[in-house]
């Protein structure tokens, strides 16, 4: 059948091209996620934008020695409080606080971690009650860090349970020390361990019981069978669980100031003296820097960690291999 040239083409349905069908798709997702990004951007930008020009600011109230006139607001002092920041005794200070911020955050995550791989093994183990233990387990990680911090206080008091189990002399663990410092560690490490566990217990179950069977019948021993099968299969997990533990931690402030109370060299925390700055004294433009500083110092240790450690956080590297 021959087909007759200049003929009419039969009116059909037209598919529209793709390019114009991504770009209606790409539209509609704008209009649908543009009030989550409008939300997000007054609790999150606003704030954030608004502590960063406060830092470069200062309260002026007083009298000025030219006019004679009383004056009140805030003026602008450029980096004067980030330079206050190491200087004299506000500069002791501030060091003391950021040290026992890094040191809370290396001695209570590392010991999260060796729990909490613990923890996900003995969850991930069939055996009977294992409902039970999973929510035993789990229990610490869902109370808050507040009720948290006074219940430890209880038990950390000088006639507490802690001082019952241990011999010799009560020891005053709620007082300035490194006691107070091991027991925020300690307060912290049962609140927050179980969090990685169950992580860690979900990259546990994604793994194939052949690959333990193939293991068990070349002669693998338990300790080489974790070494080497499971640690680096669930080693993406955990590092994100890692990174998500130590942001969190270099922010800590409701755990040693319920436990332990303001105003101790060994427990101090930047989150602690920018709030006295800005609830006890009123002085939120060194607040507002101590809380800037801290945003930077947060996402210099997640950038270093993230490149040196390799923590996938975001599935790009996955995505890349497929």
């Amino acid at each position: 059948m021959s087909t007759v040239v200049g003929a009419p083409v039969a009116p059909g349905r037209v598919k529209p091209p793709r390019t114009s069908r991504k770009e209606g798709v790409g539209k509609l997702a704008g209009l649908l996620v543009s009030p989550t990004l409008l939300v997000l951007g007054l609790v999150v930008a606003y704030p954030i934008i608004a502590a960063v020009r406060l830092a470069f600011y200062q309260r002026n109230e007083g009298i000025d020695p030219e006019t004679g006139l009383l004056e009140s607001g805030y003026k602008f002092v450029g980096i004067d409080n980030f330079a206050d920041m190491f200087r004299g005794d506000t500069g002791a200070r501030f060091l003391n606080a950021l040290w026992n911020t890094t040191s809370f955050t290396i001695a209570a995550v590392g010991l999260e971690v060796i729990l909490g791989v613990l923890m996900a093994l003995v969850m991930h183990k069939a055996f009977k009650g294992r409902a039970l233990v999973r929510a035993s387990i789990l229990v610490p990680w869902a109370v808050p860090t507040a009720i948290a911090g006074i219940l430890w206080r209880w038990i950390f008091q000088a006639d507490g349970v802690a001082n019952d189990l241990l011999p010799g002399a009560p020891v005053l663990w709620t007082t300035d020390g490194p006691q107070a410092w091991l027991a925020v560690v300690i307060a912290d490490t049962w609140k927050t361990a179980p969090f990685i566990g169950l992580l860690v217990l979900a990259g546990l179950q994604v793994i194939s019981n052949e690959v333990y069977e193939a293991a068990k019948l070349d002669g693998a021993s338990p300790w080489r069978t974790f070494w080497s099968i499971t640690l680096p299969l669930v080693k993406p997990t955990l590092m994100v669980a890692v990174l998500f533990r130590i942001l969190d931690t270099l922010r800590m402030f409701d755990l040693p100031y319920t436990l332990i109370g303001p105003g101790k060299n060994s427990t101090d925390t930047v989150t602690i003296l920018a709030f006295e700055e800005a609830v006890k004294f009123t002085k939120y433009g060194p607040a507002s820097a101590y809380a800037v500083f801290l945003f930077i110092y947060v996402a210099a240790v997640a950038f270093v960690f993230v490149k040196l450690l390799g923590a996938d956080v975001v599935g790009a590297r996955t995505g890349r291999n497929k």
